[in-house]
């Protein structure tokens, strides 16, 4: 009677494993736009992709490129972008280094549409932040590109900030002293002495724990850092888009 009844008991079903996420992580710089598929652990599958920026990047212009880079990377089932301006609830509210039409423009929203997968867009430094803080204490990210992106992050909350656009030294700012231009125009010699000043500067300003500096010009850094400042890899500016769909925390603004 036992031996039936265990043969009439229906087999336990095997566990379906749940499927992977793969994040579509874009990075729009002034010189080039980057993108490239993420697993769910942020490891890269397949090659990195990139597409130089056009000569004055227009919305439209922008959005074409995100497209064939999203075609070029393969199947995903979301996407985070990280843009150089200033980002509200997916808005555009300025990108002084692409080009005309950036103002007020709901780039998410369109994004949502172009690609048909949900869409995450922050400031591009606040994305590179996200991939490279721990956590822990008060965390300054600054980007030495095209511009000059920072973002403050206190315990992991992120305070998107635009200390390229403040009085740095004799009335010009961070930007017209550490952005690609003054780096063009200065030479390396003199750019390397204006960032020595700027992290002595931003260091009285922010009393931070540490500071990370990225972008493609910090690779050009040619003196000794302090112990609490490490330059990050341009990576984590795709890394960091998986974490965008983890931040819970609001982003607050600051002038």
């Amino acid at each position: 009677m036992k031996e039936e009844k265990l043969a009439n008991t229906p087999a336990a079903k095997t566990p379906v494993a749940a499927k992977s996420i793969t994040t579509l992580a874009v990075d729009v710089g002034g010189t080039g736009i980057k993108a490239a598929a993420l697993d769910e652990k942020g490891k890269m599958i397949g090659e990195r992709q990139k597409i130089k920026t056009p000569h004055n990047a227009t919305p439209k212009k922008v959005i074409a490129i995100i497209q064939q880079l999203a075609k070029m990377a393969g199947a995903f089932d979301r996407a985070s972008v990280g843009f150089p301006g200033v980002i509200k609830n997916g808005v555009v509210y300025t990108a002084p280094n692409l080009g005309k039409g950036w103002k007020n423009f709901p780039l998410e929203k369109e994004l949502i549409s172009k690609l048909k997968k949900p869409v995450r867009l922050a400031n591009d430094a606040d994305v590179q932040g996200l991939g490279c803080v721990t956590g822990k204490g008060d965390e300054l990210v600054i980007t030495l590109g095209t511009g000059f992106g920072s973002v403050l992050f206190v315990d992991g909350h992120r305070i998107h900030l635009e200390l390229g656009h403040h009085p740095f030294r004799n009335g010009k700012t961070y930007e017209d002293e550490l952005g690609n231009r003054a780096f063009i125009k200065k030479g390396k010699k003199k750019w390397n002495k204006h960032l020595r000043e700027a992290i002595d500067e931003l260091a009285k300003t922010f009393n931070y724990d540490r500071l990370y500096i990225g972008g493609g010009n910090a690779a050009t850094i040619n003196f000794k850092l302090p112990a609490n400042v490490k330059v990050v890899s341009n990576t984590d500016g795709l890394l960091g888009g998986i974490k965008l769909w983890q931040d819970k925390a609001v982003t607050k603004q600051a002038a």
